[in-house]
């Protein structure tokens, strides 16, 4: 027979630990917790001359409270300390839908202008940075506000573009995707469906040698698109499911599930590395998958 001090002990376990796990997700995890996730990758074909070590950095999503000036400057000193040879941005640094209230491009810019690196800070746009400027929902062309505030700092954005670098002697390029998911849909508008501005190919044909190249691509759902050519590709935009446990997210934003969710994913030899992210969209809630900086070892000896 169940004592009463038996039965409320229970009561009190069954009520607490789900209103604990719910303030930690909400209140913990995505505020005060800072992860630098590391990665080892040795791509086929990789030159033995060449090795690169990157800093990542994606899915921001200025807001306060949560992602203000002073946490996103954090980052930058954070992710300066690590020393990486270049440091790449890959897209939606603006709200993103969520709660709290609205930061200023122009500031969460500035934060950003601090990131040092010798082979510079390169950036590209995700999905909110587009549905987020109603101004160019309407035209249906940028650039948009996160563009401007980017480039005005001195940070340049890819939009289908590649630029050969050279680190120690040895050249590589960097190619920057257009989003694949850039304008929204509007029955006003004459446009009944999502539509990107995505040219894998046009961004792959100005590779005019055979130096590796990474490319960056908001959303990873390109993926099964990229070619062997390409030695790694670097995504952000699910954050993970913002709640991943046991390697597993219920809900990801990606028409293939889990299979791009997070992590680092190996297809035929070809290699994906997508970032939890550091902000939240929609909902502010991370369990399992703190926001992170990504820092990846490219090359080297085996």
């Amino acid at each position: 027979m169940i004592t009463r001090r038996r039965f409320l002990r229970l009561v009190t376990t069954f009520v607490a630990g789900p209103l604990a796990l719910g303030g930690y997700a909400f209140g913990v995890e995505p505020l005060l917790r800072l992860a630098v996730t590391r990665y080892q990758v040795r791509p086929a074909n990789w030159p033995t001359a060449l090795t690169l070590k990157m800093c990542a950095l994606t899915d921001i999503h200025a807001v306060n409270p949560g992602m203000s000036i002073e946490r996103i400057r954090h980052i930058a000193e954070v992710a300066n300390a690590l020393d990486p040879d270049i440091i790449l941005l890959l897209g939606d640094y603006t709200r993103g839908r969520t709660h709290g209230w609205h930061v200023a491009a122009t500031d969460w810019a500035a934060a950003l202008a601090t990131l040092k690196a010798p082979l510079g800070v390169h950036a590209i746009l995700g999905n909110h940075d587009w549905w987020d400027d109603l101004t160019v929902q309407r035209s249906g062309q940028g650039p948009t506000r996160s563009q401007i505030a980017l480039e005005t700092v001195g940070i340049p954005v890819y939009h289908n573009r590649s630029i050969r670098l050279t680190k120690d002697g040895s050249p590589f390029w960097l190619a920057g995707l257009g989003d694949q998911l850039a304008l929204l849909p509007s029955r006003q508008l004459g446009r009944p469906h999502m539509t990107g501005f995505d040219d894998l190919k046009g961004t792959l044909a100005q590779v005019t040698d055979d130096a590796p190249v990474i490319l960056l691509a908001h959303e990873p759902d390109i993926f099964p698109t990229v070619p062997p050519r390409v030695a790694l590709t670097l995504s952000g935009h699910t954050h993970g499911g913002q709640v991943r446990l046991f390697g597993y997210s219920p809900i990801v934003p990606s028409r293939y599930g889990n299979r791009y969710a997070y992590g680092h994913i190996r297809e035929d030899g070809r290699n994906l590395i997508v970032s939890g992210g550091l902000g939240c969209s929609i909902m502010p809630v991370r369990l399992g998958v703190p926001p992170e900086i990504v820092l990846i070892d490219l090359g080297g000896e085996a």
